[in-house]
């Protein structure tokens, strides 16, 4: 049986889950796809730091070392930031591998460079996981679009942010309390900075646009508001008026093409379809012409959601794409 061989890029919480599915989910993934998948090797950024055992596999904090690998196929990639990603998954593509990718803000900025290299080279892009983990609003609306028009998109598009003012409702905790829970779940980054200020979720509104839309607005127009500012007074007021507070990211086509988009700290009552939203969901609304509104709803921070989108992009490639490239 083939052997499809892949390296990690990035072992965080993200990388971690998937290491840890791939292995766990070994023998149904043979059994499905008539594959077998072995992970090679796995870029660190610190090699002194502990991490879970992975016997067998190179790990390393260069990635030319990774790259002089032979037989490399899938690279998985699941860093914080534009840089070094991109370089590493357009040297990736030149080299034939599919890649797939959690980065939001990475893709959000360079999708559409990277797909028109993967195309010129015959390989594929997974970026399911760059979007709400795991509701599945790439695959959703790549088929809607193959009849269907979008007009409008409406979402939670982050699970931390919405996790914090859940909590802080419930729980009737301060920012601060919220905050430090969300990052002792997982739910939030060391530096929590882009999904407190909505720039997680404007990102990840970014790369619906050009799936739906084909473009983007200019950046410098989308209004972006965080939750930074909010108190516990607010929310106490407003639960005892039978109002929630939500972050929103929402953007739609006018008549004339034009794009207008907005991430913004919105009040709302029993009847905004949003309001039931909570915890880490992320829920998303596509408004189109033929099917009307379509709403997905999941969870959308975590380990294992986020992971386990990014080997179901695996499974897909493999496919689609039967005649592997072996070239790293």
């Amino acid at each position: 049986m083939a052997i499809i061989q892949a390296a990690i890029l990035g072992f965080g919480t993200v990388g971690q889950g998937i290491y840890q599915i791939l292995n766990e989910r070994k023998v149904q993934l043979k059994q499905s796809l008539g594959l077998d998948i072995e992970v090679k090797a796995i870029l660190i950024r610190d090699l002194a730091k502990n991490r879970i055992a992975t016997p067998g596999v190179l790990v390393t904090d260069s990635f030319q070392e990774i790259e002089a690998i032979p037989g490399i196929q899938v690279v998985f990639e699941a860093i914080v930031g534009e840089e070094p990603a991109f370089d590493y998954l357009s040297r990736a593509i030149q080299k034939g591998c599919h890649v797939i990718t959690a980065n939001k803000v990475m893709f959000s900025k360079y999708g559409l460079q990277l797909e028109e290299q993967a195309k010129v080279k015959g390989v594929h892009i997974g970026y399911e996981a760059t979007t709400a983990a795991g509701v599945p609003i790439i695959k959703t609306l790549k088929n809607l679009l193959q009849v269907n028009q979008v007009h409008k998109i409406q979402g939670i598009l982050n699970g931390t942010s919405n996790y914090m003012l859940t909590q802080m409702r419930i729980q009737q905790c301060l920012f601060l309390d919220a905050l430090q829970e969300a990052k002792l779940l997982g739910y939030a980054e060391a530096d929590p900075y882009n999904d407190i200020s909505g720039q997680d979720a404007f990102r990840k509104l970014m790369i619906l646009s050009t799936l739906a839309f084909g473009k983007q607005p200019e950046w410098q127009d989308v209004e972006v508001e965080g939750i930074t500012n909010i108190t516990l007074e607010e929310v106490q007021n407003a639960s005892s008026r039978g109002m929630r507070f939500k972050q929103i990211a929402e953007i739609s086509q006018e008549v004339d093409g034009s794009l207008h988009a907005f991430v913004r700290l919105k009040l709302v009552g029993q009847e905004h379809p949003l309001y039931a939203i909570e915890g880490v969901d992320n829920a998303i609304s596509l408004d189109t012409n033929y099917i009307g509104t379509l709403t997905l709803t999941g969870p959308g921070a975590g380990k294992f959601p986020t992971a386990s989108v990014m080997v179901e992009d695996y499974a897909d490639i493999i496919r689609k794409h039967t005649q592997f490239l072996v070239t790293l």
